[in-house]
């Protein structure tokens, strides 16, 4: 099993696609990656060989952060603008989206699921 970047690479899947299963790597990166180390983007993980896999794994470590690092970058970038209480970081605190999306509809994924509405029961009527 193919293990670049702590994460271990799907034998079965293409060179391409494989990469992106780490965190920060998509498919055009994956693609630029593997151009770089001279390695086509149509063979699959499992026919990669060691000599390959290192070249993966010098590129990447030289092109910049991925997987926990780039976490831990982006987890500090939004306590930054919490502590600052700038816009984007009061509705980070307030868990409402940050781009402009509307939220008297929508924003399911950001709020969460609906809070019940409490019935009102009804007042006894006089007869």
């Amino acid at each position: 099993m193919a293990r670049v970047a702590g994460v271990d690479l799907p034998p079965q899947k293409r060179a391409q696609i494989g990469l992106t299963y780490i965190y920060g790597v998509g498919k055009s990166r994956a693609t630029r990656i593997l151009g770089e180390a001279q390695i086509s983007v149509d063979k699959k993980i499992r026919d990669l060989s060691e000599e390959e896999l290192n070249r993966i794994r010098g590129i990447l470590e030289q092109e910049g952060s991925v997987e926990g690092d780039l976490r831990k970058q982006i987890q500090l970038d939004i306590k930054r603008l919490m502590d600052i209480a700038c816009y984007r970081g009061l509705r980070h605190r307030k868990g409402l989206p940050c781009r402009g999306q509307r939220t008297h509809t929508n924003a399911r994924t950001r709020k969460g699921p609906r809070r019940a509405t409490v019935a009102k029961k009804k007042a006894p009527g006089k007869k």
